[in-house]
């Protein structure tokens, strides 16, 4: 169950998760309005959700209903490049 950035991410790429992420698998990609986690690289960690400021990050599986969109998304984004 890796982790996924969801919407409250958009428009503001903190990235102090960036920094905190032991394996490098937060991405921030040129023309993207958020950053993106990649799920083949995530190894559950968890460093980087209590250094969100706005809540964005969750595990797959406690992602809000209202935000499953976003597994998807970070899979597909992140697979893309």
């Amino acid at each position: 169950m890796p982790f996924v950035i969801t919407e409250p991410c958009i428009n503001v790429k903190d990235k102090a998760c960036v920094g905190v992420c032991p394996v490098d698998c937060i991405y921030e990609y040129d023309g993207e309005p958020q950053l993106y986690i990649h799920p083949d690289e995530c190894i559950e960690c968890g460093a980087c959700q209590p250094v969100c400021p706005v809540n964005a990050i969750y595990m797959d599986a406690e992602v809000p209903a209202d935000q499953q969109r976003f597994i998807a998304l970070n899979a597909d984004k992140a697979r893309a490049h």
